[in-house]
């Protein structure tokens, strides 16, 4: 028998190590290449709220064989309702944990997004090379290698750099025409952090709707601690702007559009100021026809964040590492029919669950008026009381990653 030819081994830079890239890093270290995760926060970031696994995003992680770990550290959300300004429920839709179907506004895998990531750092930090406190602030390449050039002075040469430096990419920045708008926005924007958790605060997930498009959440992930959520409908340029304003000002903001609301929302503008972290952002997808170039590509939401209301951001991420990889494992010889052949299998993934986010249908879930807000809540009522949503995630054949399903490689288990 001929003798097997081995398969070339990479240095491959990834720039980020949140949940996409250390997916990567996971993979790629598997198909024998030689990984550097460069991350520009100081240590590994633990912080974030509470993220779901759904449909294929399920699935890449059981193909890492982590899902036991996941289970592990599960949040316990046992369903969303539909609360009024007393907190009473008008309506309450549980989670589908029949393993069948699709996921509800809850999904059964529901987990921090610290602990998640500190269960994929546990599973690749003895195999790829960690970073922490710096950051790839751009790069040169030619047709041999692409050097990054970091945030302290320094620069590398690699034979792949991977941006999975999120939403607002630096590398999506360099590696697109310059003025290219990646943003496709829905007007609306979100607002979350901690406050300590009080008695009434149970484990389903409280949602009040407030005249003018806006809504606050509620949720306990542990026994001592609540997640607040401002959510609110605007097209306006001060809205988009403060997600980048010092966060004292970002806090003012978000407690000016929200002071009037009732409900808890004094106990959550208070906590604001004691909170471990404070996050805001703009609820945008990322949209590119393409994502890559030469010898850098982009992975996760830098490449094509598909938005919170998707209920696929973080499964999307996990699906993007697990496919780019596979393709870089399978011909690491031939980068450019490695990553084109990622583009075309990931692109109707991405296509699916970018699809799921409908800004008409997100608007009739934040109504302007009392009025609509009712009409809202009585129709969700009727809903529940006839087992509409459960009955519909039990049947559907499908979740929200459509039929689409993850290719099969060699160092998947």
């Amino acid at each position: 028998m001929p003798n097997k030819i081995a398969k070339r081994s990479l240095r491959i830079l990834v720039a980020g190590g949140g949940v996409a890239g250390q997916a990567l890093a996971f993979w790629l270290t598997r198909g024998g290449h030689e990984v550097t995760v460069v991350e520009r926060f100081p240590a590994l970031r633990t912080s974030g709220a509470q993220v779901d696994l759904r449909g294929q995003g399920i699935d890449a992680v059981a193909r890492m064989g982590l899902l036991e770990e996941v289970r592990g550290q599960l949040v316990d959300e046992a369903g969303v309702a539909f609360v009024d300004s007393r907190g009473k429920p008008k309506a309450t839709i549980m989670a589908n944990t029949s393993g069948k179907g699709r996921q509800t506004l809850t999904s059964e895998y529901e987990i921090m997004r610290g602990d998640l990531v500190r269960i994929l750092h546990e599973a690749t930090k003895g195999d790829a090379e960690y970073v922490f406190g710096k950051s790839a602030d751009g790069f040169d390449q030619d047709a041999d290698r692409v050097t990054a050039h970091f945030s302290d002075g320094t620069s590398g040469d690699f034979d792949l750099l991977i941006g999975a430096d999120g939403q607002g990419s630096r590398t999506r920045r360099a590696l697109l025409p310059e003025g290219f708008d990646p943003y496709w926005r829905v007007g609306i924007h979100m607002a979350y952090w901690f406050v300590p958790r009080i008695a009434s605060d149970t484990n389903i997930r409280d949602t009040y709707m407030v005249p003018g498009g806006r809504q606050i959440m509620r949720r306990s992930h542990n026994a001592t601690e609540t997640q607040a959520y401002f959510v609110v409908r605007e097209e306006s340029a001060e809205a988009s702007a403060i997600h980048r304003a010092p966060v004292g000002e970002q806090q003012k903001f978000w407690a000016g559009r929200f002071r009037d609301a009732g409900w808890q929302t004094e106990r959550f503008i208070e906590g604001m100021k004691d909170s471990p972290f404070f996050y805001s952002q703009e609820v945008v997808q990322v949209r590119s026809d393409s994502w890559s170039k030469g010898r850098v590509v982009l992975a996760g939401d830098a490449a094509h964040c598909a938005s919170p209301y998707s209920g696929m951001g973080i499964s999307g991420g996990l699906v993007g590492a697990y496919v780019l990889a596979g393709e870089i494992n399978r011909a690491p010889d031939d980068l450019p029919a490695a990553l084109a052949n990622y583009e075309r299998v990931l692109r109707p993934f991405v296509d699916e669950i970018q699809g799921e986010v409908n800004p008409r249908i997100l608007r009739v879930g934040m109504p302007l008026t009392k009025h609509a807000i009712s009409a809202f809540q009585n129709a969700t009522a009727l809903a529940c009381f006839l087992r509409i949503p459960d009955l519909v995630a039990r049947l559907s054949k499908e979740d929200r990653g459509g039929d689409w399903q993850l290719p099969a490689y060699a160092d998947a288990a």
